[in-house]
């Protein structure tokens, strides 16, 4: 797979994340997935940025650094939960392929990794949500991304998937998707103030997000079909309510959490 060279100045991709890379996007080829991507523009060939994107499956964070890396051949800094790191194999190559571990209640090293990356031209993924609904709505953000981005004096860019739940998401079992049609929508970008109010912003942030995902929600080639499982309730489908998912996340997140557990809603 031919990738576009990037400008001397911008950080290339390692033989690591190049083969990471390569079996990500083998699954997505195997299945062949129907890519609708726009708004690549959005994203600088350049200099460092936060990406900050939806969070319902497993598999959009891959789909969101697709564009920049077949685009631009930009490799994409992902931000993630520090289980993955866990994984057989896995784990193995996200730790080679340089994307960022966060540790619950300890986020300093992350935070410092990423301001570090971003200040040295990377491109870093951000998941405001941290965690997947059940619903498929938006969660609150948490407000990392927007103090990244100020921090380090980058562009935040707002982006949104849709369509990678249907292969493989939270409660249940990856499925073979023949076939499926995958949007990613990226948004102009949003320059910050070093004072900026992370919590507004955050907000607003979020609000952008929703605008583009409900646009992409109903214009995908799909529909929405009624009571499908994979379909948010607000549209006639058979997904949880919001409420109902937030009470299985809270039943969840006390079943997990661990004795001493740093809260993290900041």
């Amino acid at each position: 797979m031919g990738l576009p060279t990037p400008a001397p100045t911008v950080p290339t991709p390692g033989l690591v994340y190049r083969f990471a890379a390569w079996l990500a996007f083998c699954g997505f080829r195997l299945q062949r997935l129907r890519f609708d991507t726009e708004g690549l523009e959005h994203v600088p060939t350049s200099g460092g940025a936060v990406i900050a994107a939806n969070h319902h499956s497993f598999a959009d964070m891959f789909a969101v650094g697709r564009g920049p890396y077949l685009g631009y051949g930009r490799p994409i800094r992902i931000l993630a939960k520090a289980s993955l790191w866990n994984v057989p194999v896995f784990g193995r190559l996200m730790q080679a392929a340089g994307h960022i571990p966060v540790e619950r209640g300890a986020g300093t090293h992350a935070w410092d990794a990423a301001v570090e990356a971003l200040q040295g031209g990377e491109l870093v993924l951000v998941l405001p949500e941290q965690t997947i609904s059940p619903s498929f709505e938006l969660l609150p953000f948490k407000t990392g991304a927007v103090r990244m981005a100020a921090a380090a004096g980058v562009p935040l860019i707002p982006a949104v998937s849709w369509g990678t739940h249907r292969m493989n998401t939270m409660g249940r079992r990856p499925r073979f998707c023949w076939r499926l049609p995958v949007t990613v929508r990226y948004a102009p970008p949003v320059m910050l103030a070093p004072d900026v109010d992370p919590f507004a912003v955050s907000e607003d942030l979020r609000q952008t997000m929703q605008a583009v995902l409900d646009q992409v929600i109903t214009s995908y080639s799909d529909g929405t079909p009624a009571g499908a499982w994979w379909v948010p309730a607000r549209f006639g489908g058979g997904a949880p309510t919001p409420t109902e998912a937030d009470q299985h996340l809270a039943e969840r997140h006390r079943f997990h959490r661990a004795p001493g557990d740093v809260d993290e809603s900041k």
